[in-house]
């Protein structure tokens, strides 16, 4: 009997622990921590990453306020930080099947302007991103997209 009873309450705890797991939902915790953007490197990387390689950590972090998006095309577009911010936590753990490089155009103690560009099969995409310090953390402040 005591076996049985054991074995029960056993049940009950595994089938607690893995309903709270699933309620938080896989990688729930994740995307809520804090990722380091320290350096203008670090933000960089981070910023790749994330527009690249579907990382959704730190997303809202790595953005300032005041954060836009133009797009140099026929049709020029213009997004705020909202929607950027969005569109990128829906496209988490998305890869994207290109090649990136990243150059430092120009670099000071408080902003960084680099270049990061993606080269598809059929056409590129250049990024001028503007980072700039916010206290004692890097975010990116603007975007500019043009594409070949």
């Amino acid at each position: 009997m005591k076996t049985l009873v054991k074995t029960f309450a056993a049940a009950a705890l595994i089938a607690v622990s893995t309903f709270t797991m699933a309620a938080e939902g896989p990688g729930a915790k994740a995307t809520n921590a804090n990722v380091n953007l320290s350096t203008a490197d670090f933000a960089l990387d981070h910023y790749v990453a994330v527009t690249t390689a579907g990382e959704s950590t730190g997303v809202e972090q790595l953005f300032a306020e005041d954060f836009n998006q133009k797009i140099q095309s026929t049709n020029a577009q213009s997004n705020s930080r909202s929607g950027v911010v969005k569109l990128l936590k829906k496209q988490k753990g998305e890869k994207l099947n290109c090649a990136v490089s990243t150059d430092i155009l120009e670099e000071s103690t408080d902003y960084m302007i680099a270049k990061v560009t993606l080269k598809f099969e059929n056409f590129t995409k250049t990024d001028l991103v503007t980072l700039e310090r916010v206290g004692n953390d890097w975010k990116v402040s603007k975007s500019i997209n043009s594409y070949k």
